[in-house]
C-alpha cells in the first residue's frame, strides 16, 4: 500500500477539562487556608480560579466561614472589603493586641490630611489646583503625606494648560476605613442628616450643657500654607 493510499493520522483530542468544583463545604477549607494565609483581601473570582470551583461554590463556601466567625465566641472574623475577603481580629482586642505586639504608637492622619482624603474619594478624579481651589490652602504638602501612607495616587492627567495629573483613592484607602467599594461612601446628605440628629439629641438631653472640648491633633508637617497670590 503506498503511502497516498494510508490512512490520515487522526489528531489526538485534549483531553476533557474535569468539571469544576460545585460543592461550597468540600472547598470550605481550603478557602479558609487561602484567607489565613493572605497579607491582604482575595477576591471571590481568585480564589474560584485557584481552586478550580464554580463561584457559587466559592460564594457559599465564604457564606458559611462568615457565619461561623461572626459570634460573640470568636476573637476574629471574616470582613468583605477593597473588592475581597480577609480575616481580621475583633476591635475589641486592639488593646490587648498592641500590648502583646509591642506597639505603642498609632498611625494618625492629621485634620488637614483627612479634609484633603475626603474630598478625593468623593471628587476623583481630581487634580491639586481643584483641590486646593475646594481648601484655599496650599496642600500639596499633604497630598505627599497621603502618598506616602499609599492612599492615594494618580489616574492619569487632566488635558488642560500644565497638564495636572488626576489623584484617586486606592484600595488601601479601602482597606484603611474598612469598604468594600466607593459605592459604601457615606452620601454628604446623610452625614448631615446623621449630624443634626446627633447635636438635637445632645441639646435634648442636656439643653444646658457646654459642648465638650475637642482636641484635634495635626501632624507638623503638614501644617496648611496659604496659596501664593498669582
Amino acid at each position: 500500500m503506498s503511502e497516498a493510499d494510508a490512512p490520515a493520522a487522526v489528531a489526538e483530542s485534549p483531553e476533557p477539562r474535569p468539571p469544576r468544583e460545585t460543592s461550597g463545604e468540600r472547598i470550605r477549607t481550603a478557602v479558609e487556608a487561602v484567607l489565613f494565609s493572605s497579607p491582604g483581601p482575595v477576591r471571590e473570582k481568585d480564589l474560584a480560579d485557584l481552586l478550580d470551583a464554580t463561584p457559587a461554590a466559592v460564594a457559599e463556601a465564604v457564606a458559611t466561614l462568615a457565619a461561623n466567625t461572626d459570634s460573640e465566641g470568636r476573637g476574629i472574623r471574616l470582613e468583605k472589603v477593597a473588592g475581597g475577603w480577609r480575616f481580621v481580629t475583633r476591635p475589641e482586642f486592639d488593646g490587648l493586641l498592641r500590648k502583646f505586639h509591642e506597639v505603642t504608637e498609632r498611625t494618625r492622619l492629621s485634620l488637614a490630611a483627612l479634609e484633603t482624603l475626603a474630598i478625593i474619594a468623593y471628587r476623583q478624579p481630581i487634580t491639586l489646583p481643584e483641590i486646593q481651589e475646594i481648601r484655599g490652602v496650599n496642600s500639596a504638602s499633604v497630598l505627599k503625606t497621603l502618598f506616602e501612607k499609599k492612599l492615594i495616587t494618580t489616574a492619569g492627567k487632566k488635558a488642560v494648560v500644565g497638564t495636572p495629573f488626576f489623584y484617586r483613592t486606592t484600595p488601601d484607602f479601602l482597606m484603611r476605613f474598612g469598604l468594600n467599594d466607593l459605592e459604601e461612601l457615606p452620601r454628604p446628605e446623610d452625614l448631615d442628616a446623621d449630624l443634626a440628629s446627633t447635636v438635637e439629641a445632645r441639646e435634648i438631653a442636656a439643653p444646658t450643657a457646654a459642648p465638650p472640648s475637642i482636641h484635634i491633633e495635626s501632624e507638623p508637617d503638614e501644617a496648611d500654607e496659604p496659596l501664593a497670590e498669582g
